[in-house]
């Protein structure tokens, strides 16, 4: 695998295998790598000849509130997984590289909308970080196909319209959420959690499951909602938001709407989890 941090290797690279015919993937992470990334390499793999993947802990998506430094950065580690999975190319780029002028001269990306409740309310600016260094990743390796993870299903919906709106030439695939044997969704956070903690945040796709067999049973969404806080909250969640919406556009869901996504995210301790589930009613 190369692994390099310079911009003009990269797009020479990828241009090498655009010019032999080849197809190329592209999978960006901030690192601190566990199987649902590595998922993402391996489904990538199967729909391009190539798969390129980034690692960068992107400053831009942190809030005032959220220690940038504390993110866990795991370098060797991720590139050994990386290889094993069949990566070939890691772009490993630094701040002073992706805005070389600083955050506050950088030109940014907005998605409107889509990125301005749920983590978008929680973590303001946070989407316009995604969005930002994501169009730039995009620019920069030139891929056919990115590949996401449907974990954070809201930054997929955010991405893809970008992807949309701005006539970005990349086909953006969402893969399904890759789940610890409990139920609780894999996370990079989720080192943040002790044993019996892990355990304990199982409970969130337990009662996303519960609202959605809600729901398809004849309860309102509001009922359904409701019954879900308390439980979280008997759990010992401290809840963020706990929402049904439309899946396509995520508006409010209304009683013809049959494609619905549950969206969740609390705190367990001082660690905030998010979550997600699709269903049909």
């Amino acid at each position: 695998m190369i692994t390099t941090a310079n911009i003009a290797e990269i797009r020479a690279q990828v241009k090498k295998w655009h010019m032999q015919g080849d197809t190329v993937a592209f999978v960006p992470t901030m690192g601190n790598l566990h199987k649902g990334h590595i998922t993402l390499v391996t489904e990538a793999l199967k729909r391009a000849d190539h798969v390129v993947v980034s690692i960068f802990v992107n400053p831009m998506q942190f809030g005032q509130n959220e220690d940038l430094d504390a993110y866990p950065r795991t370098l060797q580690a991720d590139s050994e997984a990386l290889v094993a999975a069949g990566a070939e190319l890691l772009f490993t780029p630094t701040p002073d590289i992706i805005y070389p002028k600083g955050l506050a001269q950088q030109t940014f990306v907005e998605v409107p909308h889509i990125g301005d409740e749920f983590c978008g309310a929680s973590r303001p600016g946070h989407f316009r970080g995604v969005a930002t260094i994501v169009c730039k990743l995009f620019n920069i390796v030139q891929a056919d196909v990115a590949v996401f993870g449907r974990k954070d299903y809201q930054q997929l919906m955010v991405i893809t319209a970008m992807a949309e709106d701005l006539s970005l030439p990349i086909e953006i695939v969402g893969i399904d959420t890759i789940r610890e044997a409990s139920g609780l969704a894999m996370s990079s956070r989720n080192g943040y959690l002790t044993t019996e903690q892990k355990q304990q945040a199982a409970t969130i796709k337990r009662t996303m499951d519960a609202a959605a067999q809600h729901v398809m049973d004849g309860k309102t969404i509001t009922e359904s909602e409701a019954v879900a806080a308390d439980m979280l909250t008997q759990a010992g969640f401290k809840i963020d938001y706990f929402s049904i919406r439309n899946a396509a556009n995520l508006a409010i869901a209304t009683a013809d709407d049959k494609h619905l996504v549950i969206l969740a995210a609390a705190y367990l301790g001082n660690t905030r989890l998010i979550d997600n589930l699709t269903f049909q009613r």
